[in-house]
């Protein structure tokens, strides 16, 4: 049985498919791959059906990460879905919180920076940015990750058997 992380920005173009791209590089480096399912999405539909915004794909293409994601809004279903639903920002994780209906879903949403040692509060919005905002955005992914696979390992290693 897979472990399944959705990550949620608003949008679902920069932010949350940057996250899932460093994600799934992190999970092969941890031979985790075929152990964890991973998905992103936006708290609104502005972008349904767009590829990532093109200043991601390219900041993630040169440090080797691949954006392939396709922009969707969340769905209901995705609260009962996933195992863990990760917020990029404040305003996506009191959304997420606002449309959970128990408190299993409720203890389901964190947020990214909950996962580093560097980092607290938001990952910022680069989408108004320049390229330093990007690669910032990538350098909190990147470290958080590494917190994120840590807790997974902690939580679900009796389904990784």
């Amino acid at each position: 049985m897979k472990v399944k992380v959705l990550f949620v920005c608003l949008g679902n173009i920069c932010r949350s498919p940057g996250a899932e791209a460093v994600f799934r590089e992190k999970l092969k480096k941890h031979h985790l791959e075929k152990d964890v399912e991973v998905d992103s999405a936006g708290t609104s539909g502005f972008h349904e059906g767009e590829a990532a915004d093109s200043r991601m794909i390219l900041h993630a293409k040169r440090r080797g990460y691949s954006v392939t994601s396709t922009a969707r809004e969340i769905m209901p279903g995705d609260l009962d879905t996933f195992d863990m639903i990760v917020a990029m920002d404040a305003n996506n994780y009191q959304h997420l919180m606002g449309i959970t209906k128990n408190p299993t879903q409720k203890n389901k949403v964190v947020m990214m920076t909950d996962f580093s040692e560097i980092y607290d509060g938001d990952v910022p919005d680069p989408y108004y940015g320049g390229s330093l905002g990007f690669d910032k955005v990538l350098d909190i992914l990147e470290e958080s990750s590494e917190g994120l696979i840590d807790e997974i390992k902690d939580l679900y290693s009796a389904k990784f058997k």
